[in-house]
């Protein structure tokens, strides 16, 4: 199989996420797979498909750092993006990849791992979708269905900016920031970190391109975008800049939150799943489920799967065998894949909101 890939070195933060989408949107069944590589030429804050906004990001601190604060449509966490990150992205036509998220993640992480341990780093996989060195995490991985596309994303870390990670991120405290900050220290690790020096960008590339045609089996051919895809990641950029998908999330929990009555409560609640953090934001009305908003890094296919589970519990009495019950069959009815998430973890984090009188 002929696996193009398109190489488009530095590129504006918004259009480094805008060239696989745009790609993604406009392949065809038929057409040939394509790897794409990209490092962000100036900073920004990139948040998961699942996630509100308001929960995950310090956004009074990204506007005052003119820092974009720009939705994927891939699962996962908010993160610090910058140039010394070079993302990948495997964009296959949905026929020829996987159909199981777990089976995306084991079809495309080896030539990953056995790039870092070509150039002397120590990874591992570690499941759902992360990448470790003795412990400490170097990468993770999501992925996503766009278009007629499966795709999955990941990057080589060359450096990090944990201090301007911290930051980013909307914490309880500033003490909270600060042990945020220094556990990401101890946490996280890079490839400078790892060899004692940056890797020349070519180097890192042209080791992961040797792996991608041995691992996958794919004659690896260096190519340029069409008109078409150039066509779609323009569309895409005007896209992922439009503040109603920006906020899309935010906005559905403020039309919840417009009237609240004697017996009706709006609240929030969480519950870290293997598969990712749930966060639930609750309107209850008499022990009942009277609207309800999922939210967090997980990763689920169909792209709507969680919002059509929040819409199917509407009416559900706040009770855990009624909640697991009906999250289940909706699951099964609409063959929801999220890796790491039972129909308990559901129920767990919409009981996490349950309001109760003080005594």
């Amino acid at each position: 199989m002929r696996l193009r890939v398109i190489d488009f070195g530095q590129q504006p933060a918004v259009r480094s996420q805008a060239v696989y989408h745009g790609i993604a949107e406009a392949m065809g069944k038929d057409d040939d797979p394509v790897l794409t590589l990209v490092n962000p030429d100036d900073p920004y804050v990139c948040v998961g498909l699942h996630q509100e906004i308001a929960l995950e990001a310090d956004e009074d601190f990204c506007k005052e750092q003119n820092l974009p604060i720009i939705r994927r449509h891939v699962g996962g966490g908010a993160v610090y993006l910058d140039h010394n990150q070079m993302f990948f992205h495997f964009i296959y036509p949905s026929s020829k990849a996987p159909r199981i998220v777990s089976d995306i993640y084991k079809k495309f992480i080896d030539p990953v791992i056995n790039t870092y341990q070509d150039l002397g780093v120590n990874a591992t996989f570690r499941p759902v979708n992360d990448i470790h060195v003795d412990g400490r995490k170097i990468g993770g991985t999501g992925a996503a269905s766009i278009g007629n596309a499966t795709v999955m994303v990941g990057s080589f870390m060359f450096d990090f900016d944990t201090a301007t990670m911290a930051r980013c991120l909307k914490v309880p405290s500033e003490k909270f920031r600060d042990k945020l900050r220094a556990g990401m220290e101890d946490y996280i690790t890079t490839l400078s970190r790892e060899l004692g020096e940056m890797p020349a960008r070519e180097t890192v590339r042209d080791a992961f391109l040797k792996r991608v045609a041995s691992d996958l089996a794919v004659e690896v051919e260096m190519s340029e975008p069409t008109a078409e895809e150039t066509a779609a990641i323009e569309e895409q950029i005007a896209e992922l800049t439009d503040p109603e998908w920006t906020y899309r999330k935010g906005r559905k929990f403020v039309e919840m939150g417009v009237k609240i009555a004697a017996g009706t409560h709006l609240t929030e609640g969480a519950h870290k799943a293997p598969g990712g953090l749930i966060r639930a934001q609750l309107m209850e009305k008499d022990d009942h489920i009277a609207d309800l908003l999922l939210s967090g890094d997980f990763t689920v296919f169909p792209e709507d799967g969680m919002d059509r589970i929040a819409d199917a519990l509407h009416g559900q009495p706040l009770e855990e065998e009624a909640l697991r019950s009906a999250a289940a069959a909706c699951m099964q009815e609409i063959g929801l894949d999220a890796p790491g998430i039972e129909a308990n973890d559901i129920a767990t984090a919409i009981l996490a909101c349950v309001h109760r009188e003080p005594h």
